[in-house]
């Protein structure tokens, strides 16, 4: 792809769409300011809660899962897109929320005496 001064790049889709696993692989091993991690590398790497996934599998909204377990709405939204990542406390709270959403839903009703 060939640019002009000022000309902001784009993604051709349709031809991104038409390429074959074979291909788009080859390209990404060919890529050499970007190479694929290797399988060392993507064992070391630190587990991250996946915020979509564990939402999804509760089958609720952004708007819902934000309110139910009092998530800024904008926080949860920047986590999903990528924006941002849960600090520590956040990436624990994930866990208990995916190990035992009615639990932690429950917890959070309670009013202390």
């Amino acid at each position: 792809m060939t640019m002009q001064d000022g000309e902001t790049p784009h993604s051709d889709w349709a031809y991104l769409d038409a390429m074959t696993d074979a291909e788009a692989e080859a390209n990404a091993l060919a890529d050499p300011d970007n190479p694929p991690l290797t399988q060392a590398q993507l064992r070391a790497a630190p587990r991250m809660p996946q915020v979509r996934v564990i939402r999804r599998a509760l089958g609720l909204t952004q708007e819902e899962f934000a309110l139910r377990y009092e998530i800024p709405l904008g926080t949860l939204r920047d986590w999903e897109q990528g924006r941002s990542e849960p600090d520590q406390p956040a990436r624990a709270y994930l866990k208990v929320i995916a190990n035992d959403p009615d639990g932690t839903a429950n917890a959070l009703r309670k009013v202390p005496a």
